[in-house]
């Protein structure tokens, strides 16, 4: 064995007793239990409907919206198609073949023996000359299909070119400095000239 003196221990101790340990009953306070009122129903229920009628309310509004961008589009796709006819419309009139029967409607003729001035010396090239011709001059050599129902300038206007030639408002005699108005819908307009 050893020779270290032994050393008493003590007994563990009872940490509970038996009578410590029985279950008793809870003294009876009259503890005033606070009972759920009306109100917090009645918040709770309120809050509930406002978050219902918000939903509702921005569902249509997206609803609507919607409805909005829809008729925007369409919308747009009318316009494009109006574009897209106008642009073709425009293509129609500006044409080569449709200048110059509009030109030869308003008594034009093309000269088939051009004259060039030189800018830097003020020389003239070429021989001039007075045009001459009529229909059979300025007849295309490709017919331009797309300006055959295409009325002319002077068929626009109600008249013909005799008419176009005539303007329909002319100044007055009695006012002598006054210029002449150009006319308002037949002929060309031209600058009063003193």
């Amino acid at each position: 064995m050893s020779a270290v003196p032994a050393q008493s221990v003590p007994a563990p101790r009872r940490i509970e007793t038996e009578s410590q340990r029985r279950l008793r009953p809870a003294p009876e306070r009259a503890i005033a239990r606070a009972k759920p009122t009306l109100g917090y129903a009645v918040i709770a229920l309120g809050s509930v409907a406002v978050i219902i009628l918000a939903q509702l309310l921005l569902s249509i509004a997206v609803t609507q919206g919607a409805y909005e961008i829809d008729a925007y589009q369409v919308r747009q796709a009318e316009l494009a198609r109006e574009q897209q006819t106008l642009t073709e419309d425009l293509d129609r009139v500006e044409s080569p073949q449709f200048l110059a029967m509009n030109a030869e409607a308003l008594g034009m003729v093309p000269n088939s023996s051009p004259v060039y001035l030189r800018l830097s010396d003020g020389a003239v090239l070429g021989q001039p000359t007075a045009a001459t011709g009529g229909a059979a001059a300025s007849a295309p050599l490709v017919p331009n299909t797309l300006i055959d129902g295409v009325p002319l300038v002077t068929e626009q206007q109600g008249g013909n070119a005799e008419n176009a030639a005539k303007p329909e408002h002319a100044a007055d005699p009695a006012t002598p400095n006054q210029a002449a108005a150009p006319p308002a819908g037949n002929g060309l307009p031209t600058p009063a000239t003193h």
